[in-house]
């Protein structure tokens, strides 16, 4: 029986695509679509597979009349129109359990390098330059950590941190957290601010989140700390890093994303930020692959199938 037409407009792993063809829907494949061509091609589908390439603001969704379900692969449903198309009796349906490990597991890493300098002394190393003083790096054990937003991924990330011996504050605006023996709760975002030796991002892109470390944020930091985002480029004012970083006030800086990427999209003054941004040695960036692990993509396809067809 044939359910209808979905357009996989993102890299899956052949789980969701073989569960989907098995439970009777014809896949349309096109994983390097633009926005504009999502018109053409969201036209007749009962559902589609997206993960950031493809938004599924009001005007796509109203291309698409049969539309039935929207699956994201990952985290961050602001993607979708979701009250526009929750309105249209359309399931938005997201898999953010699937990379959420990965991402941690990312986060965990920058930290380690960045705390460690290697990333640092290995480029000097290639440069002929054998630096150990200047590389000594500290230790996590003693230190205090305060992650903000505690969903999937930032529960993922403080189970990781347990066996490092160090201080984990939790705060999350939106959610009532349960007291676990790892973890210590905290009601406020100044609680982290007056104790933290490390800051770590991992909360969604909505209104309240822009810019949500800013230089106001940064300024009511007691110490000065690293800094981590893998969450979304716009909750970090990206423009006042390299001050403070240079001030003193930020100690290191990691990041999986950028206000706006990839360079492409970029504009001068975004570029000329992140240029200046990396020219620092104490600052990682990657190009947003902390949830793109091999195994994630299995993962959040198999969630996605399952809750697809239940």
């Amino acid at each position: 029986m044939n359910k209808g037409k979905v357009l996989i407009a993102a890299p899956i792993h052949e789980v969701l695509s073989k569960g989907l063809a098995s439970a009777g829907y014809e896949l349309l494949w096109h994983e390097n679509i633009s926005q504009d061509q999502g018109f053409e091609w969201i036209n007749g589908c009962v559902g589609v597979i997206t993960s950031t390439r493809l938004h599924l603001n009001k005007e796509l969704i109203d291309a698409a009349p049969l539309l039935q379900f929207i699956g994201r692969m990952g985290s961050g449903m602001e993607i979708i129109d979701l009250p526009y198309a929750e309105a249209k009796g359309i399931r938005c349906i997201g898999s953010p359990e699937g990379n959420c490990n990965a991402v941690a597991e990312h986060a965990l890493g920058m930290l380690l390098s960045l705390n460690k300098n290697i990333d640092k002394s290995y480029n000097e190393i290639k440069k002929g330059l054998w630096l150990r003083d200047e590389n000594r790096g500290s230790e996590l054990e003693g230190k205090t950590i305060g992650i903000i937003g505690y969903g999937h991924t930032g529960a993922a990330f403080a189970k990781l941190l347990r066996g490092f011996d160090l201080q984990i504050l939790v705060y999350d605006k939106y959610k009532t957290i349960a007291q676990e023996p790892h973890i210590n709760v905290c009601q406020s975002i100044e609680e982290i601010q007056a104790a933290a030796d490390i800051v770590s991002v991992h909360v969604p892109f909505q209104e309240d989140t822009f810019h949500l470390v800013d230089a106001s944020f940064i300024q009511k930091m007691k110490k000065a700390f690293l800094l981590l985002n893998t969450s979304r480029g716009t909750v970090l004012d990206s423009l006042v890093l390299h001050r403070f970083i240079k001030e003193g006030k930020i100690k290191g800086v990691a990041l999986d994303v950028w206000e706006e990427e990839p360079f492409s999209k970029m504009t001068s003054t975004m570029r000329d930020a992140l240029d200046e941004l990396i020219s620092l040695p104490n600052v990682l960036v990657t190009p947003h692959i902390a949830g793109y692990s091999h195994e994630a993509l299995y993962k959040m396809s198999l969630t996605l199938l399952k809750r697809i067809i239940k």
